[in-house]
């Protein structure tokens, strides 16, 4: 495992005896170094002890092709990202909250890894610093005032509404793409958010109570720790905290490096897991096995005919976010539909406004509005990014036809949609995939996909209504 601090790093090599080593002195040095231990990473390994979950190739009696998957401890810390392109790590998750000043990130240095599969690299020109490319334009929609202009708003007693400027221009096809937003499922977030509301009366009640307590800088470094020896990927992931962070995580390539950052202020007790298995147990794990297929490039999904990776991607990791939860409500899929879709036809102080029924404090909502206002300069305009209605949106397809879909196939796959599985399977490379270890017992794995639709008062006729076979 990699983990970095927002100041400084250290770097060590661990020994197999350090490993077995006295863990409340390990613990113990941990916490000394905020937490930060290091890693080594040793060569891909092509052994059979390369990787945490395999799964083989059989053939049954009708000669298609079907995962067997086994677990094995890995001893190997195989970084298949570090010695060439990094064009596995394709995400769509909206990561333009990341605060630039908080990850130490210069233009050009460091991007969204839904736009960027290697880091570009900065140079020189006749003495002057050149880059070769410029931000990407989830990072590029943070408004470079947004502290100036919440200062303002909160004084105004919530009457302003903020003038928000960017770093550079972004493409206007871009921005009309995700300019309108979406109604189907806004019957679904509603009910979602009022079942939270009816049982604990406040979100923020919910928070505490299902949530837990506040994890240290130490102890969420342990937990990661602990998280990437289940996966096996230890060595392969650079771990940043933040208190800069308007979302609760965000991966990201820096230096050429999958790079994960965690907000401090949402790593809580019972739910830093669920983050984990979000962010390394769906995007992260799929993406390595994308970098194994034919289709793992522009190119050989042109070739392919793939569909988007979304609302698949997101949907998944967003239900393996609340996976195993004792109430795994849908609460922040269906907020952040919402806030789009009343963001559409509201002023930012308005869109304030709608949220408190939802949302007591002031500082969530601002940066729930800030997420949803994003791309707009005068936010008395009516408008949204409509992004972040793709949690929810693929949360639902997915749930309809979970019966259908073999889970640990569209891990297999790669960065697939869900109905690309079956016409697919015959030209993937289907030896040794990484499985995540949540996804091993599949009886189990959908129990807890039916205890989902149950807590969040969804149903099956519900959804078979709402997304027909064929659409």
């Amino acid at each position: 495992m990699v983990l970095g601090s927002e100041t400084q790093s250290y770097e060590r090599t661990l020994s197999t005896s350090s490993v077995v080593s006295d863990r409340n002195e390990e613990a113990k040095k941990l916490c000394e170094q905020n937490g930060v231990s290091l890693y080594s990473c040793s060569p891909p390994s092509s052994g059979p002890s390369a990787s945490l979950s395999r799964a083989k190739t059989t053939s049954n009696p009708k000669g298609t092709k079907t995962l067997e998957s086994r677990s094995e401890i890995r001893r190997s810390s195989a970084c298949p990202m570090y010695s060439g392109h990094c064009s596995w790590m394709r995400r769509s998750e909206s990561t333009c909250t990341v605060s630039i000043s908080g990850i130490s990130c210069a233009k050009g240095r460091i991007r969204s890894a839904a736009s960027l599969p290697q880091l570009a690299k900065s140079g020189s020109k006749g003495g002057q610093r050149v880059n070769s490319k410029s931000p990407c334009l989830l990072v590029a929609l943070r408004p470079l005032n947004v502290d100036q202009e919440r200062e303002k708003f909160f004084k105004s007693n919530f009457t302003y509404n903020p003038q928000f400027q960017y770093e550079e221009p972004f493409p206007a096809a871009v921005l009309t793409k995700y300019s309108e937003a979406s109604d189907q499922f806004i019957t679904q977030a509603v009910r979602i958010m009022q079942a939270v509301l009816a049982k604990y009366g406040t979100y923020e009640s919910f928070e505490v109570t299902n949530g837990g307590s506040q994890l240290s800088k130490c102890q969420i470094w342990n937990n990661i720790r602990k998280y990437m020896q289940k996966e096996g990927c230890a060595g392969e992931i650079v771990v940043h905290l933040s208190e800069d962070l308007l979302s609760q995580a965000v991966m990201m390539i820096e230096n050429s490096r999958p790079t994960l950052t965690i907000n401090l202020s949402g790593a809580r007790q019972y739910w830093l897991e669920g983050m984990l298995r979000h962010e390394i147990g769906t995007h992260y794990i799929r993406g390595v096995n994308n970098s194994r297929q034919p289709w793992h490039n522009s190119d050989g999904r042109k070739l392919f005919g793939l569909k988007p990776a979304n609302p698949t991607e997101e949907g998944l990791a967003s239900l393996h976010s609340v996976l195993f939860r004792k109430h795994p409500f849908l609460w922040r899929a269906a907020l952040l539909y919402y806030t789009v879709c009343s963001a559409s036809h509201m002023t930012f102080c308005q869109l304030f406004k709608d949220l408190e029924q939802f949302v007591l404090d002031p500082g969530v909502r601002w940066e729930y509005c800030v997420r949803a206002k994003r791309g707009l300069t005068d936010t008395t305009e009516k408008g949204c990014f409509s992004k972040d209605q793709v949690y929810l949106d693929g949360i639902l397809r997915i749930l309809r036809h979970r019966r259908r879909i073999d889970f640990q196939l569209l891990a297999a796959l790669g960065k697939v949609s869900y109905e690309d599985l079956e016409r697919l399977k015959d030209s993937a490379v289907l030896q040794s995939p990484r499985i995540p270890h949540f996804m091993q017992d599949q009886n189990r794995y959908q129990k807890q996909l039916d205890h989902i639709i149950v807590t969040n008062h969804l149903s099956d006729e519900e959804l078979a209504h709402l997304l027909p076979d064929g659409l």
